[in-house]
């Protein structure tokens, strides 16, 4: 939301980012809105305590940017991000949580995720963070910063061909790179989960990986989607 201002040289834009806030436990709910809420140019629009709260709370007033825990009672952070994006994909979602481990890294950065802090984060970076990735940035914590790269250097790309995927499991894991699950791949292929679920069992299989996580990151550092 913009405010016209009156300065020396004629009218000044002041944007006020709109932010959503998702975190189960209570306190720190509470805490983030007060910071959010006491920053200039920044506005706490909602604060929700799990994502069956929180999505129709965005739907019904978009934000800017939403930060969101994804260790959450009920649904996951990362699946109210997938579900998220698909209907508001201009909205911008900051993770913040306390886990930094690669499967769940790259699980959020997969469903959509702008960004990725961890609750330790300064408040002042936090801040700096949201606005940053309304303005097209994507801030990460140093420590998630290099796993990501790590996870890319690991994986070493031999010749595609050594790799022999079928046309139908190359569209499988189009799709996982998409952010789909394993039912709305379904959906999109008009198969059945066991369908998929056999497509993606060979996948791993002929990548040599263990998990959704590391075939996408081997694709696309192999250019094979």
């Amino acid at each position: 939301m913009s405010t016209i201002l009156q300065g020396g040289q004629g009218p000044v834009v002041a944007t006020t980012i709109r932010v959503a806030i998702v975190e189960d436990l209570r306190e720190v709910r509470e805490g983030l809105a007060r910071l959010v809420t006491g920053a200039d140019g920044y506005a706490c629009i909602g604060a929700f305590g799990s994502m069956e709260e929180a999505i129709p709370g965005i739907d019904a007033n978009l934000p800017d940017v939403a930060l969101v825990d994804i260790g959450l009672p009920g649904m996951s952070g990362i699946e109210g991000i997938r579900i998220l994006k698909e209907r508001h994909p201009g909205v911008q979602y900051l993770v913040l949580s306390v886990y930094d481990d690669d499967e769940r890294i790259f699980e959020a950065l997969c469903a959509g995720a702008t960004g990725y802090l961890l609750k330790k984060t300064p408040h002042a970076r936090l801040l700096e963070g949201l606005r940053e990735a309304v303005e097209g940035g994507s801030p990460m914590s140093p420590e998630v910063a290099r796993r990501v790269i790590g996870t890319f250097q690991r994986v070493r790309p031999p010749d595609r061909a050594a790799y022999d995927l079928t046309p139908h499991e190359l569209r499988v894991l189009r799709l996982l790179a998409d952010g789909h699950n394993y039912k709305t791949a379904a959906v999109e292929l008009g198969v059945s989960v066991n369908t998929v679920a056999f497509h993606i069992k060979q996948i791993y299989e002929k990548l040599q990986v263990h998990s959704k996580t590391e075939a996408v990151t081997k694709a696309l550092k192999s250019g094979l989607i």
